[in-house]
């Protein structure tokens, strides 16, 4: 029996209804633009669309979406080991399921030994989810390998982006890495922005140690650091020398609320 990962969010992040859900995606790509470009990796939002929608279709848009995409994000809701992964099966969307890419993910388990097959803290983690229509509507053949992670230190985090970083350099053909992250949370706009700033900039020169160093020291609230550290080092691993930030918002864009807002930003490494 096939192992299904239901939608958890669909109807409240994004919409359930396939036909609506399509007419958004159409219109935030026909706005961004398309690159045939295949990046080495993508940093994208993972709030509600009506939020951080169109900056993450930003991202995707810079990109041709590959037949395999690992994804990383944090663990919002605490469940699981510090680091698994959803390694058979498929996930659900309203687009259509994804299948998982069984093959590399048994590869990155073989080798991370902190990398754990699990699917507690997937169930109802959000954070990958709101990403896979827009994989799924860019590639309708795409594969996945979804990897929620928790609280780590600095050198193993850079341990295990190196070690992915080697694994994916061995496939015929290369696999994107996406890390899915929000920045701010709850912070005053001209706060946000400063603080984000600092993060970005480490984003921007590729030093995921400074940016593991950065977000501790100022206490920054930027959700998915760590997955970003590890989606970082492996790029550098597979030969990445450049960021291009493409956007960065707030919610206070759409809700109007300027005092409480959630950073958000869109940026590709190569």
């Amino acid at each position: 029996m096939k192992l299904t990962r239901h939608t958890a969010v669909a109807g409240r992040f994004y919409p359930a209804d396939p036909h609506a859900l399509e007419t958004q995606l159409e219109e935030w790509f026909a706005s961004a633009g398309r690159s045939e470009t295949v990046r080495t990796a993508l940093i994208a939002p993972h709030a509600g669309y009506v939020y951080s929608g169109a900056t993450a279709a930003k991202a995707y848009a810079c990109s041709r979406i590959p037949n395999s995409v690992v994804i990383l994000c944090p663990n919002h809701t605490g469940e699981g080991p510090r680091l698994s992964i959803w390694g058979r099966g498929g996930w659900q969307t309203p687009l259509g399921d994804i299948e998982i890419d069984e093959a590399l993910a048994a590869k990155l388990v073989a080798t991370l030994p902190d990398l754990t097959p699990d699917e507690t803290a997937h169930r109802y983690e959000h954070a990958i989810e709101v990403h896979l229509p827009f994989l799924r509507f860019l590639n309708p053949d795409v594969r996945i390998v979804p990897i929620v992670v928790g609280p780590l230190n600095s050198a193993r985090s850079l341990a295990i982006g190196s070690e992915m970083g080697k694994v994916l350099a061995t496939e015929h053909t290369r696999p994107l890495l996406v890390a899915s992250t929000d920045m701010s949370h709850y912070v005053p706009a001209s706060v946000a922005e400063q603080l984000d700033r600092l993060a970005l900039g480490k984003l921007s020169t590729l030093d995921p140690a400074g940016l593991y160093q950065t977000v501790s020291d100022n206490g920054i609230s930027m959700c998915g650091f760590i997955p970003t550290v590890i989606t970082i080092q492996a790029a550098i691993e597979l030969g990445a020398t450049h960021c291009h930030l493409i956007e960065y918002t707030n919610s206070g864009v759409t809700s109007g609320d300027y005092d409480s807002v959630v950073g958000y930003a869109a940026a590709y490494i190569d």
